[in-house]
Parts: C-alpha cells; structure tokens; sequence
C-alpha cells in the first residue's frame, strides 16, 4: 500500500510540473499525426493549453486525426519540415515544440538516402533555424535507440539530429533543447506486430529475422509520460533515455503464433540494440527511470 501511495504522489507532482509547463501555451508538434504524435496530442489535450498545431505531411492522417480529436484548440497543417517557409509560419508564436516528424522505416530509408537525409538531417536544420528566429521557450526532439553506435542510415541521420539539437542547446540561450530517445513501441505504425498479424490473417509463417535478435519497447502512452515528465528537465541539450525493458524477439513472436519462418537480418540491422554508448555512460547522470546524457562540450 505504501508503494502504491507513493506512486500515486509522484504521478501527481508530475502531472502539477507538467500542468505548469503547458498552461496557456502555444504548441507545435512536427509529425503530430503519426503513431506516437496522436496520442501525445489527445494527451496535451488534457492540459489547459492554448492551442496545438499538428504539423504534418499526410493528408489523410490529418483527416484522420481531425475525425478521432474533437478539439476547438486543434490546428491541423499540411506541410513539410523541408518548406522553410511553412515552417516558419507553423512556428510563429509557439511556446513550444514536440519535433516528431521523420523518415523511420529501415528498409525505405536504406532505399532513399538523398530523401531520408534531406528530411531527418534538413528538415532538423530547418526547424532549428525557424526557432532561432521565433525563439519558442523549449524545443524538443524525438529519437531512436538507433543512433547509438548506428548500423544504418536511419540510425546515422537520428544520430546527426541528436548532434544538432545539442548544439542548439549550447549555443541558442533563448531556447531550452533536449532530446528523447526512445527505443521499438509496441503501438507504432509499420512495426512487426503490424507484419505479423497481417501474415497470421494470411495464413503464413510469420517472420523472424533471427532467434536471438532482441529489441527495447515501450508501450505508446508511456513513451508519451515520458516526453511530457522530461519537459520541465530539458534545458542545455542534453538527452533523455528511459529505462526500457529489452524482450526477446523470438518470445513476442511465440505469442502470435508458432509457425515461423526465419528471413535473416535485413542490411545493417544489429542482433541487439544499446541505449546508450560505453562514452555516454561516462557523462550521464542515472535516476531511477532514466538516464540524462550530458552534451559533449
């Protein structure tokens, strides 16, 4: 009971700082109309924001998004980080921004470079030039376990986007930087679940890359705590890991079904991914469900 009691309040004061941070701000989330950016939006939701601007390039998803939140807070806006002039009217008189937006499929990516470094690394640029100019309060850039010791050229590009938002950190005093780095989440779009039971349906083997391969997850509504818990910690660009549990491919897939099939690792994918480097260990301060990497000077 008191572990309960205890959590109960911890969620509690989290909820009053982050109530604090959102009251009466302006909001811009980049790729808000994607998997993760439509939960943290109907979550942003519960605060007494002043409005929320949904950049995104998907019409159809906007459409979506406008369908399942009711809100008169709501802006939905069609564009691409890579229109600067689009991003800088999205950013007008933001207070402060949740950047999602990404090229993230592994495979895509490896197949359009020149468009997966334009958007991921440009588009980054983009918007860390359109805050120079608007000077929003915080600035807060999502990322993946794959940039750590990356293998591929998503992984290197996020890499490079964790690089940028820490500089802007150390160089830009008007506006507080950081980065989120998360690793798989279970609800994502285009996720192995997803190929899963789509094969299941089809009455085929599902795919394993290979028995020992093992992957970091989060559940959707936790990874979405989390931006929101680090929000009032974000400050000089330093880079937030949560404490995610590592789960045995090979296990997951036995939930679904046991007639498998094994396909072999696809292009620069590693059999485990890390959370952090050896190096980054040595200038990250650990709490009990994180750990903050300090930027490099």
């Amino acid at each position: 009971m008191f572990l309960v009691n205890t959590m109960k309040k911890k969620s509690s004061n989290y909820s009053k700082k982050i109530e604090s941070e959102l009251r009466n701000k302006t909001i811009l989330v980049t790729g808000g109309a994607g998997s993760i950016g439509k939960i943290l939006v109907s979550k942003l939701l519960e605060y007494p924001v002043k409005s929320i601007r949904v950049l995104d390039i998907d019409e159809h998803a906007l459409f979506s998004l406008k369908k399942s939140i009711k809100s008169s807070k709501l802006r939905l806006l069609l564009g691409n980080i890579l229109d600067k002039e689009r991003v800088e009217m999205a950013g007008n008189n933001v207070d402060i921004i949740f950047h999602l937006a990404a090229v993230k499929n592994i495979e895509i990516s490896e197949f359009n470079p020149i468009e997966t470094i334009d958007t991921n690394i440009n588009g980054t640029v983009n918007m860390i030039k359109m805050v120079m100019k608007n000077q929003p309060k915080k600035f807060l850039n999502i990322s993946t376990d794959k940039s750590v010791e990356s293998s591929t050229l998503y992984g290197a590009t996020k890499l490079l986007g964790e690089r940028l938002t820490s500089w802007a950190g150390m160089h830009l005093p008007s506006t507080k930087f950081g980065t989120i780095r998360f690793g798989n989440i279970f609800e994502a779009r285009g996720n192995v679940f997803e190929i899963w039971d789509q094969e299941k349906n089809d009455k085929k083997p599902i795919s394993i890359t290979d028995v020992n391969m093992e992957r970091y997850f989060f559940h959707a509504d936790d990874a979405v705590n989390f931006i929101l818990n680090c929000l009032s910690l974000v400050n000089f660009g330093e880079i937030f890991v949560p404490k995610m549990k590592s789960h045995k491919i090979k296990k997951l897939a036995d939930k679904i079904s046991t007639k498998q099939k094994i396909i072999g690792l696809r292009k620069g994918e590693k059999l485990k991914e890390i959370l952090l480097s050896d190096e980054e260990r040595k200038r990250a301060k650990e709490n009990s469900d994180m750990w903050i990497i300090k930027p490099l000077n």
